[in-house]
């Protein structure tokens, strides 16, 4: 019986022809957009996470606060942090070890072309070790920076691939200049998918330090927690010994203490809350999908009197009309919702791809399952609420006015 009321609700879509692809237009393009929203919204969370480039649980990180202008995390403070603190949160409680990092913005030359660039340095002794499982690189071509280099360089993945700055490539062997110092590129990385870490050049913590002419501040403190269930408490135990240390109150901070998970979640919670604004005002558009079908199945009501008529006269029940308007109306949804889901998923993954080129991160367009199905599912019963009124309308019309209609 449903198969039948199906085949006759596709037969009088396709005869009023243009009309019903008017009405599926509002519902279309609602979907499509929802579809294509949730999974540019879902690419880009995946893409900004992965420019963190860290991926133990067990880490800290301290900075200093009040910044006085643009940079890398922890520069351009007023107190900044120093050795001194690292040594101190080292002695803590729980805490591993406490790393001192330092991101400098410096000036790159090769072949008498320059390029500003972030500068890491890298620690010496059992620190090194700890420095490059927690950022996860390996060498592509050459090697790591190892104790005992000088006046040697590490860099990221795009120095090798990427020769439109420099007019040709960087591989291991050449020579670069950094901040009008010669240095030996012994090592280029593996492909992170990461803007921060195929761009960045690594230096041994000497040479760093005189490049920069500073040897005593940090701009980062990178603390090993023991045990992941020790995290709360070391990041209380830190900020109590820097409050001391730096002489401030509780609420006066100048400096921050923050785990991975408060990172991203403080970045989710920005970006899921920009894709619900975007797909309430998407759902708009649906809106006004759903009062064209209330629209377009009152018209075919009048339009059809005599059918309804006839249909009355030869022993249609009242239940008969309204499911075959009701599933018509449906239907009407579901094929909106089927090309809206079609034209979002396809833009869903032209937007990510862009993302990833964009922000040189290299994350994979994800389709998610239960989005199409629930989306599928929502077209159709927009379209049927929308049919109800008419439906009604129709399954209650008197078969002799109808007929005289």
């Amino acid at each position: 019986m449903i198969s039948d009321y199906i085949g006759i609700a596709f037969r009088n879509l396709r005869r009023r022809g243009i009309r019903s692809y008017l009405t599926l237009l509002g519902i279309f393009i609602g979907i499509a957009v929802v579809i294509s929203l949730i999974s540019l919204g879902n690419g880009l969370k995946v893409a900004v996470n992965s420019q963190f480039g860290i991926s133990s649980t067990q880490v800290i990180s301290v900075q200093a606060g009040g910044l006085t202008g643009y940079g890398p995390p922890g520069t351009g403070v007023i107190k900044p942090l120093t050795k001194d603190d690292a040594i101190a949160i080292s002695k803590l409680n729980n805490v591993e070890k406490a790393v001192g990092r330092n991101v400098e913005s410096l000036k790159l030359e090769y072949n008498s072309k320059s390029q500003i660039g972030f500068t890491t340095n890298i620690p010496s002794g059992e620190d090194r070790k700890f420095v490059y499982e927690t950022i996860e690189i390996s060498p592509l071509v050459g090697r790591l920076l190892k104790d005992g280099d000088s006046g040697v360089v590490v860099l990221g993945y795009n120095y090798y691939t990427n020769e439109e700055t420099f007019g040709k490539i960087i591989k291991p062997g050449n020579r670069v200049l950094i901040s009008g110092k010669s240095f030996e590129v012994i090592g280029i990385t593996e492909k992170k998918g990461s803007f921060i870490f195929d761009n960045i050049i690594y230096m041994n913590e000497k040479d760093l330090e005189e490049l920069t002419g500073d040897s005593e501040t940090l701009d980062l403190i990178a603390v090993h927690v023991k045990t992941k269930e020790d995290m709360p408490q070391v990041k209380e135990d830190i900020e109590r010994i820097l409050r001391k240390i730096r002489n401030v109150k509780i609420g006066q901070e100048d400096f921050e203490v923050s785990t991975p998970e408060q990172a991203l979640s403080t970045v989710n919670q920005i970006l899921t809350g920009v894709q619900i604004f975007i797909v309430l005002i998407a759902l708009i558009s649906i809106l006004v999908g759903a009062v064209g079908i209330v629209n377009t199945m009152t018209t075919s009501v009048l339009e059809r009197k005599k059918e309804i008529g006839t249909m009355k006269a030869i022993g249609a029940r009242n239940s008969d009309i309204f499911y075959q308007f009701f599933i018509e109306a449906g239907l009407l949804g579901l094929i909106g919702g089927i090309a809206g889901v079609v034209f979002g998923i396809g833009l869903g993954y032209l937007g990510t791809l862009a993302i990833n080129n964009f922000i040189g991160s290299s994350t994979t367009p994800e389709i998610s399952v239960a989005l199409i199905v629930f989306a599928l599912l929502g077209s159709f019963v927009i379209g049927s609420v929308s049919g109800i009124a008419p439906a009604l309308r129709a399954a209650h019309q008197n078969p002799v006015e109808a007929l005289r209609g």
